[in-house]
C-alpha cells in the first residue's frame, strides 16, 4: 500500500486548529466507536472488545495528529467519511482473534463489511474535492487508512487458514518499507504520482477482500495471493529504484 489520493485540508494561509474540527472528529469518533461495539456483539454474539479498543485508540492517535497539523476550519465529510472506514477497517479483528467467524453467517457479515469498507475507498476523495477541501492531510490520512485495512486484511486471511503467514507481507510491505526509510533516509523522499501504484493498490486490497469470502477455492487462494505479491513487489522495486537514483 504506497499509493495516496491528494485531498483534504489545503489552506493557503496556516490557521490555528479551532473546535470545531476537533469537536467533529470526537463526535464522529465516538459515534463510530459505538458502532464498532454494537456491530462486533451482533456478529461474534457476544461482546468483544478488542476491535472497539483498536478503533478507541486509532481515533486517539488521529485526533492528535488533527490537533497539531490542522490547517482548515472544518474537518470536512471526507475525512468522517475516512475515519468510518477505520471503524470498518477494525472489525477484521474479529476473525484475527476468533478465526471461526470468517464462515457460515459471521463470515458472510464480515466479507460484506470488507467490501464496504474497499468501496468507500473510492468516495472519500472526489468528495474531499467537491468541498474543495483537498490536500496533503487528508491525502496521508486516507493512506494509512489503507495501510492498516490491508495489514488487517493479510493477518485475517493467515489466521482463518486459507494462506500462510507469508501473506502477512501482502499487507505489510509497506511497513517494511517505512522501517526500510528509518536506516535509509533517502527512500523516504516523495514520490512523484504514478497511476501505477493507485492499480496496484486497488488490486491489493481486492485480493486479500476476495481471499476472506467463505466460498473462495482454497486451491487458488495461495496462487492468487502469491502472484499479487509479486505485482505489489514489482511496484515497490520501481519506486525504489527511482529513489536511489534521485539521490
Amino acid at each position: 500500500m504506497h499509493s495516496s489520493t491528494t485531498r483534504v485540508n489545503t489552506s493557503s494561509n496556516r490557521q490555528p486548529a479551532g473546535r470545531p474540527p476537533i469537536l467533529t472528529a470526537l463526535v464522529a469518533a465516538a459515534a463510530f466507536a459505538a458502532g464498532v461495539l454494537i456491530v462486533s456483539r451482533l456478529i461474534a454474539t457476544d461482546w468483544m472488545l478488542t476491535p472497539f479498543l483498536a478503533f478507541a485508540a486509532a481515533a486517539a492517535v488521529t485526533i492528535g495528529f488533527l490537533h497539531q497539523s490542522w490547517t482548515a476550519p472544518r474537518f470536512g465529510p471526507a475525512n468522517v467519511l475516512t475515519l468510518l472506514r477505520l471503524a470498518l477497517a477494525t472489525l477484521l479483528l474479529l476473525p484475527i482473534v476468533q478465526p471461526g467467524l470468517a464462515t457460515g453467517e459471521p463470515g458472510w457479515a464480515i466479507l460484506t463489511l470488507a467490501v464496504v469498507t474497499l468501496a468507500l475507498d473510492g468516495i472519500d476523495g472526489p468528495l474531499a474535492r467537491a468541498n474543495g477541501l483537498a490536500g496533503t492531510w487528508g491525502a496521508r490520512f486516507d493512506m494509512e487508512v489503507d495501510s492498516v485495512f490491508a495489514l488487517l486484511l493479510s493477518i485475517a486471511v493467515w489466521r482463518i487458514g486459507v494462506v500462510g503467514p507469508w501473506v502477512i507481507l501482502l499487507g505489510g510491505l509497506r511497513y517494511l518499507f517505512v522501517l526500510a526509510a528509518l536506516a535509509l533516509p533517502w527512500l523516504d523522499a516523495p514520490l512523484p504520482a504514478r497511476f501505477r501504484r493507485k492499480v496496484v493498490c486497488v488490486m491489493q486490497i481486492a485480493t486479500l477482500v476476495a481471499l476472506i469470502a467463505p466460498v473462495t477455492p482454497p486451491a487458488w487462494s495461495g496462487p492468487a495471493a502469491f502472484v499479487m505479491l509479486a505485482l505489489l513487489t514489482w511496484s515497490f522495486a520501481i519506486d525504489v529504484i527511482w529513489l536511489a537514483r534521485q539521490r
